[in-house]
């Protein structure tokens, strides 16, 4: 794989709902989006990385970390019924345009600040090893499946747990895993054909617990707060 044909886009629309402009909100001694742009440029796998963004004081942000910002989102994907790979979509034809087209795009969601160098760097390893279409993060899920269900409006537990599981030892259970979005790398020629990345060809990397927090809300960007805290040893 040639290593200058890779672009990591980060998407930052301006506001949020769960927590008001929270890719900007500073999160230890800098704002929330500036993790991601230094962990895609220590990774040193991106010729470009690109933040999308609606905001003009977003995109000045974004160029004071280092990434670059040649233009801004259209209409069409500032809003917040347009989805990530709608953003991805446009970014790639915008940068054909201007005559510079990708082999592989990592898409990188600012809400998963401790994803480090590191975790980018191995997960494009597995992408060259697999030679993958994609390849997405996971972490291990902190409780089973098996041990939730939906409630009845009566809350009745009957039911709510098969026999066969609630006789199991926890320790016998089956490890399951969940998308921890922090790293979603996809080879450009597979994602103009289709977005399903979970079919053949397609792996998962699998992340650090600690390093998957997810920032949505307050809560989550206080557990974000509380991790950065803590020793490295821990």
């Amino acid at each position: 794989m040639n290593r200058m044909e890779n672009i990591a886009i980060i998407p930052a629309r301006s506001g949020s709902k769960g927590l008001i402009n929270k890719n900007i909100k500073r999160l230890g001694n800098k704002p929330l989006l500036a993790y991601t742009i230094e962990a895609a440029l220590a990774s040193g796998i991106f010729s470009n990385v690109f933040v999308s963004t609606d905001s003009e004081e977003y995109a000045s942000i974004a160029v004071a970390y280092g990434a670059e910002v040649p233009f801004l989102r259209s209409e069409q994907t500032a809003g917040d019924k347009a989805s990530s790979w709608d953003v991805v979509r446009e970014t790639l034809e915008e940068y054909k345009q201007r005559g510079k087209e990708f082999s592989m795009v990592a898409l990188l969601q600012p809400t998963s600040p401790l994803r480090r160098a590191e975790d980018i760097i191995n997960a494009y390893q597995l992408f060259g090893e697999k030679g993958a279409n994609a390849v997405v993060s996971v972490c291990e899920a902190d409780h089973s499946p098996l041990w939730c269900n939906t409630l009845p409006k009566d809350l009745s537990l009957e039911g709510f747990i098969r026999k066969e599981v609630s006789s199991m030892p926890r320790q016998e259970l089956n490890s399951y895993y969940r998308i921890n979005g922090g790293i979603y790398m996809v080879d450009v020629r597979y994602f103009t054909q289709t977005e399903n990345l979970y079919t053949t060809g397609c792996y998962a990397y699998v992340m650090d617990k600690r390093r998957s927090v997810d920032i949505d809300d307050e809560f989550d960007f206080r557990i974000a707060e509380s991790i950065l805290a803590m020793p490295e040893s821990l």
